[in-house]
């Protein structure tokens, strides 16, 4: 069987990378964070949170980037808050946000909401005018539960979307075999998923990408820009702040890059595999 490097026209050897941005949406320091590290620095695509208060922001400042749909089924902070664009009573918290943890939404939600919900997360992001390039999930709700992720890859075919999954590590957390369940469905992913993860990551990052073996390999950051706003927001604020940083085009990652002879591309070429 040909890699997935080959399908997409390149080498079985080579190494192709997709820098993607998530929390696009989230507040207005990430909208603006995300774009600039999409439209000047090293970013590659994005994801949006549809139900974020600043979602319609950055639908307005849309030029036509590789933007997939982070759905979002959590709002994690705890006096920021944002909910459920569809009815969806199972998917809410006492304060009228969605759950704060992951493990609350497994353990209350009601299937039939979380489908029609993500559904229209999708949905809304195209009538907004973005090209949806991919799916992918927040904080990995979709993931990691069977009957969750049974929704997941069931939009991913409806839509004829990739979507981002974790390795052979997150397979062995969750407990069954995502990777081949979607690969069985002719959905296509990358073939490993590398995250930076927050202040001082950089250093990890920067030797992971000087490991890199063949093939496609998505590194997720959360860049957003040094704003009151955001340090209001949310307590990690200075590892968005990095991250923005790391996205610039002339940095040390850049220069990593370069050194492992790494091709960027975005998810677009693995959508068209999936719509070819």
């Amino acid at each position: 069987m040909p890699t997935l490097a080959e399908r997409l026209g390149y080498g079985a050897g080579a190494k192709l990378v997709i820098l993607t941005c998530d929390d696009l949406g989230f507040c207005h320091a990430a909208n603006v964070g995300v774009y600039e590290a999409m439209r000047g620095g090293l970013a590659t695509s994005a994801s949006l949170m549809v139900p974020c208060p600043w979602a319609r922001g950055a639908a307005a400042e849309y030029r036509g980037e590789d933007v997939g749909v982070h759905l979002t089924l959590n709002a994690e902070l705890d006096l920021y808050r944002w909910g459920p664009i569809t009815q969806a009573p199972s998917l809410l918290d006492g304060d009228g946000g969605f759950p704060r943890t992951v493990h609350d939404v497994w353990d209350h939600a009601d299937l039939d909401e979380v489908r029609r919900e993500c559904r229209a997360q999708v949905e809304r992001a195209i009538l907004w005018g973005f090209d949806v390039s991919h799916l992918d999930a927040h904080l990995g709700a979709l993931q990691f539960r069977p009957e969750f992720f049974d929704v997941y890859l069931e939009l991913a075919v409806e839509f004829r979307l990739p979507i981002r999954l974790s390795g052979a590590d997150g397979e062995a957390h969750a407990g069954f075999p995502f990777r081949r369940l979607a690969a069985d469905e002719g959905v296509v992913f990358p073939d490993q998923l590398v995250r930076a993860a927050g202040m001082g990551s950089d250093g990890a990052l920067l030797d992971a990408v000087a490991d890199l073996g063949p093939g496609v390999t998505e590194i997720c950051v959360h860049p957003a820009v040094a704003t009151p706003e955001l340090f209001a927001l949310c307590a990690d604020w200075p590892a968005r702040v990095h991250d923005h940083e790391l996205m610039a085009g002339d940095g040390p990652l850049r220069a990593a890059l370069d050194d492992a002879g790494v091709t960027l591309l975005g998810y677009r070429p693995l959508r068209g595999l999936m719509r070819g």
